[in-house]
């Protein structure tokens, strides 16, 4: 079984910074691209950021130059550094994986259970 666990998220005030992080166990053969979506209460889920396996990004317009995404493929964990907090960026933070599974032959796409972020003051 391949697992998904978010971590990082809680209550800040506007302007401040949070880190989140998603570490990826199990059967693993490969991991290919990570990223991070969110979900704010009654909007559709949406892209905050990608990081392919070589470490290529792509950023939602929304977060441009306040996130960054990396990762460490010996740890199989993303990371989402967030900076410069609005209360626009409260929501629901999950974390999307594509990954190869020992006992499979294709690539799945995983996901966690998200963390809380809250931005308020």
């Amino acid at each position: 079984q391949v697992q998904l666990v978010e971590s990082g998220g809680g209550l800040v005030q506007p302007g401040g910074s949070l880190r989140l992080s998603c570490a990826a166990s199990g059967s693993i053969e490969i991991i290919n691209d990570m990223g991070w979506y969110r979900q704010a209460l009654g909007k559709q889920r949406e892209l905050v950021a990608r990081i392919t396996k070589n470490g290529s990004t792509t950023y939602a317009y929304s977060v441009k130059g306040r996130f960054t995404i990396s990762r460490d493929n010996a740890k199989n964990t993303v990371y989402l550094q967030m900076n410069s907090l609005k209360p626009e960026d409260t929501a629901v933070y999950s974390c999307n994986a594509a990954i190869k599974p020992t006992d499979r032959s294709f690539v799945i796409y995983y996901w966690g259970k998200g963390t809380l972020v809250t931005v308020s003051s």
